[in-house]
């Protein structure tokens, strides 16, 4: 494959700049659709005239449909696309990027998506389906999942399908989360998995953050413990990266605890442990479920989070990461943080 495209690009460059092109054009009609005309331009950044003509082409070639609500792809559009996507990480080069930020995180596996969270919401699903993809090769052997909030994760939940060994899979949150958006909290997420994957699930009603003397209360209740204890045992894990005063704000964090992060200028969360830049801690909230001490080498980990604004956090957060973490990132920020 290499040489192949090696040889290609040297000798028809252009063949290559025009594949890009339709590839873009195709995924990009495979998340809006049915898409207008107006609305795909808008969103490609081409003008209506070279989309018109490309859109002509592809529906010459039948891989795509053009109807009163809109253009969709056709079921070979849909197949060439499925078949293009490996070509496609050769020819950008996603592949050598994910080498490069292995290196320079000190990772053993990176997974990276084309394009930008940020520009292209519909990018996240493409997280999710990679993530969702991921988890399933080693369901056999990890039989209980804990998951984390979020809007990234919901993501996850809703590329998951059912695979071998569901029925010995049992999804659990990876801490408490009642008092944010109820579509993103893990207990909702993790019941959205177990339906979407027809596995087994169970759930943590205590909020997300505690005082010291409301974790000792709960903890003298049976069913928590008892669920605690299945989160503690995860095989898995399964986590987002949050900017860190976006997620003290959606944490409602006093005046007082923003002051701390603001002067130690936080700039990446995960499991209620707020970094810096260098990946010091700044700030722990005291939270019920997983810390950051129990992701030890025997628990699978993968952190999913894209977006060009997350570089700064995924940074200082895999600081501190078991060097076992599985990064599934977007091409945007897998740049900004090899730049960094």
């Amino acid at each position: 494959m290499d040489s192949i495209i090696e040889v290609q690009r040297k000798l028809l460059p252009d063949l290559l700049s025009i594949m890009q092109k339709r590839y873009h054009i195709l995924r990009t009609i495979k998340f809006m659709q049915p898409v207008g005309r107006r609305s795909l331009a808008t969103g490609m950044s081409l003008t209506e005239r070279t989309l018109r003509s490309e859109i002509d082409f592809l529906k010459d070639q039948n891989l795509v449909e053009v109807y009163s609500s809109g253009i969709k792809l056709s079921n070979e559009g849909m197949e060439v696309l499925e078949n293009l996507e490996g070509i496609m990480r050769e020819i950008t080069g996603i592949n050598v990027i994910e080498k490069q930020l292995s290196k320079k995180l000190g990772l053993t596996e990176v997974i990276i998506v084309p394009g930008d969270c940020d520009q292209s919401p519909w990018v996240k699903s493409e997280l999710g389906k990679a993530c969702a993809v991921r988890m399933k090769r080693q369901w056999k052997e990890k039989h209980i999942i804990a998951v984390t909030g979020g809007s990234t994760m919901a993501e996850v939940a809703g590329e998951l399908t059912p695979g071998m060994q569901s029925e010995k899979v049992l999804f659990v949150p990876a801490r408490g989360g009642l008092g944010e958006e109820v579509h993103n909290q893990a207990n909702t997420i993790v019941a959205k998995m177990a339906e979407k994957a027809e596995a087994a699930y169970k759930v943590l009603y205590i909020p997300d953050q505690v005082s010291g003397e409301a974790y000792l209360s709960f903890m003298k209740e049976p069913m928590i413990k008892d669920v605690i204890s299945l989160i503690k045992s995860a095989g898995m894990v399964i986590h987002g990266i949050g900017d860190a005063l976006a997620m003290a704000n959606r944490r409602k964090t006093s005046a007082e605890v923003m002051n701390v992060l603001n002067e130690g200028k936080a700039v990446g969360e995960a499991f209620g442990y707020y970094f810096n830049e260098y990946g010091d801690v700044v700030h722990k909230v005291k939270t019920v479920g997983i810390q950051l001490e129990d992701l030890d080498s025997t628990k699978t980990v993968i952190a999913v989070a894209g977006g060009k604004s997350k570089a700064k956090a995924i940074r200082s957060y895999m600081k501190k990461a078991p060097s076992s973490t599985i990064l599934i990132t977007d091409e945007a920020a897998a740049l900004e943080v090899i730049k960094g």
